[in-house]
């Protein structure tokens, strides 16, 4: 067993104790969080050589390991208080967080049994890096935390940073992070040959890669770790996951690399603080001076935040459902601007039974962002490779791995000229002005005949046809759903 499986398994073990307590797993995930970045920071105060204090010592993991019965459930909540009012990622990290775990015993074996008896900062990063991102993708496969949201597959995530080739003379960002995998995924790829590297660059590689943005306090907490634990950014540095909306306001910077996959659903919201100095949410359209089109779909707000933030010629990929691709309107405004104001080459088609959100038909649509050239488009042609079509997987038994992407990564070409590329079953190109012809400028294209309509002798098992039957219905709801709010826009009166 690896030590990062040892450590897994040790931590998630416990996970079933505190759920007797209502303690779920996306809050069990948290207390560990705000504990092992403690116990990160007395591990690196108490080092021999070049000691390191991070947190002030009235906040410290000794002050935990020291407090007994009651007391320590006040020790760990007036911590937990204390520390959300630092600067940097420690704020990040403790943002309004609370203590979750009202049985002092328990707390007590997490501390000492479960945490302490590690080294999580001195053992080097990657053994411990991976095994919280192994809980994390855990608690994304478990169904009733309601983590899958936040989690993109890892083969997936892979793939899509294989193509696109981040370097270290990039600049990346997720402005929509999640627990952060795409910028895990970029900085490794990008670190690939560190020891080459100059010291600005490794410094660079450490604390000015990437940056994240999510508006979910819990996650981003959960990212901040995540990439902390991997080696990037420092324990008493500024965070480099922002907890904001990033839909609200052109941010400024401009990135060469955008990654993203931003969570699905109708609406557009903004948080405000209503008159019990509570946050409340409220679902509204986005109106940007930067937008082409105003619109309540959250999906298109994105790929109009994207096409801002993305710095002349820097390149996007981006997982997007299929009402995207179809959907007229302020759809239709948009998908023309990017298909001419952008070079919207490759389209992947994602099979289905892939993420734990049910009932999601995905595409990830990879484009990049040109000078002005008024009266010319700047697509010329867009390949699509469908990996939808009589592909069948499921979470558990059948899930996707990344060879299953080998075809799409080996046809997709990268770092060559896209001239280079060839047609084959599942990758055809089309021109610009076939696109531009077809209905409102409709991306949703297909080609390959469904082999399970015709070859009854061929079919799914049972379950994975149960599967696909309830993800289609889940989609077909969902579509329809972005029709009648579409249609909702068209027919209400202009504010």
């Amino acid at each position: 067993m690896t030590d990062a499986r040892r450590l897994v398994d040790k931590l998630w073990s416990y996970c079933d104790v505190l759920r007797d307590d209502g303690v779920g797993v996306l809050e069990y995930t948290e207390q560990l969080t705000y504990l092992l970045f403690l116990k990160m920071a007395h591990e690196r105060a108490t080092r021999k050589l070049n000691p390191q204090q991070i947190v002030p010592d009235e906040f410290s993991w000794q002050r935990l390991l020291d407090a007994q019965g009651p007391r320590l459930e006040f020790e760990y909540t007036r911590i937990l208080l204390g520390l959300a009012r630092q600067p940097g990622v420690i704020g990040t990290i403790y943002r309004k967080a609370q203590n979750r775990i009202q049985d002092p015993a328990k707390l007590k074996r997490l501390i000492v049994d479960l945490i302490d008896k590690e080294q999580w900062s001195q053992t080097g990063t990657d053994i411990n890096g991976d095994a919280y991102e192994d809980l994390l993708s855990k608690g994304a496969s478990d169904k009733g935390s309601g983590a899958g949201q936040y989690f993109t597959p890892r083969a997936l995530i892979q793939a899509i940073v294989d193509v696109i080739q981040p370097t270290i003379a990039d600049t990346i960002v997720d402005p929509a992070c999640g627990t952060g995998g795409f910028l895990l995924v970029a900085h490794e790829y990008a670190g690939q040959g560190a020891e080459d590297m100059t010291p600005t660059q490794r410094a660079k590689l450490q604390n000015d890669l990437v940056r994240g943005y999510e508006l979910v306090d819990g996650t981003a907490r959960l990212a901040a770790m995540n990439l902390l634990l991997h080696g990037m950014g420092t324990a008493d540095g500024d965070s480099l996951i922002e907890v904001r909306d990033s839909l609200i306001a052109d941010p400024g910077p401009r990135w060469s690399v955008v990654l993203s996959n931003p969570p699905f659903g109708k609406k557009s919201s903004l948080t405000m603080v209503g008159a019990d100095g509570r946050e409340v949410r409220e679902d509204r359209e986005i109106e940007r001076q930067d937008f082409v089109a105003t619109t309540s779909n959250k999906q298109l707000n994105f790929v109009q935040h994207i096409m801002t933030i993305l710095d002349t010629f820097g390149r996007a990929a981006v997982v997007l459902p299929d009402n995207v691709l179809f959907e007229g309107g302020a759809g239709e405004t948009i998908r023309r601007k990017l298909l001419t104001d952008f070079d919207l080459h490759t389209m992947l088609r994602l099979p289905t039974g892939i993420f734990y959100a049910q009932g999601v038909k995905a595409n990830v649509l990879f484009f990049e962002k040109k000078v002005a050239r008024p009266g010319e488009p700047w697509t010329e042609r867009l390949w699509v490779y469908d990996l939808r079509t009589n592909k069948h997987f499921t979470l558990k038994q059948n899930p996707l791995r990344r060879a299953d992407l080998d075809d799409f990564v080996t046809a997709y070409k990268p770092g060559m000229p896209r001239a280079d590329r060839k047609e084959g079953e599942r990758w055809k190109s089309f021109s610009y002005n076939e696109i531009v012809a077809r209905d409102k400028a409709n991306l949703d294209i297909t080609w390959l005949r469904d082999e399970s309509l015709e070859d009854l002798d061929n079919l799914p098992s049972p379950d994975v046809l149960a599967r696909e039957i309830v993800e289609d219905l889940s989609a077909a709801l969902a579509e329809f759903e972005a029709v009648a709010a579409a249609l909702e826009e068209q027919l209400s009166p202009s504010r």
